[in-house]
């Protein structure tokens, strides 16, 4: 697989990357990112559907934000979503060593056994844990 790790120090609070995003339609993304396996590096983005209501839809995350595993238990990773300037702002949760793996969390629905999933995840969309993350 792949994934990101530390080459130098990395102290809390540090912004690790700042990734443009490519959010997609809904339509887009009902009739051909779910059907491929994109769907799986994609991230919940605030989407205006045909009425102009706003949806849940997605968006394809560039640069090094496709590239950050998994962990429930061992995130060390936050990010916020920057709606208006179309990126996604990474920052470092605690301080991180050289050579550890910088892990996000990618909420409640995952696609694949979570091995060290602790119990504290809520069972919606991964937005409440999410959102109690400050970074």
């Amino acid at each position: 697989g792949r994934g990101i790790f530390a080459t130098l120090p990395i102290p809390t609070g540090t912004i690790i990357d700042i990734s443009p995003v490519l959010p997609l339609g809904i339509q887009e993304n009902v009739e051909h990112i779910q059907k491929s396996c994109l769907s799986h590096y994609t991230y919940n983005w605030p989407t205006p559907d045909s009425a102009g209501k706003v949806q849940t839809g997605q968006a394809i995350v560039l640069g090094l934000g496709s590239m950050f595993n998994h962990s429930t238990s061992s995130q060390n990773v936050g990010w916020e979503r920057n709606i208006e300037g179309l990126v996604i702002v990474f920052k470092a949760l605690r301080d991180i060593a050289v050579g550890e793996e910088l892990c996000i969390s990618y909420g409640a629905h995952l696609w694949f056994e979570d091995t060290d999933k602790d119990g504290n995840m809520d069972e919606g969309d991964g937005e409440d844990v999410l959102s109690n993350i400050r970074i």
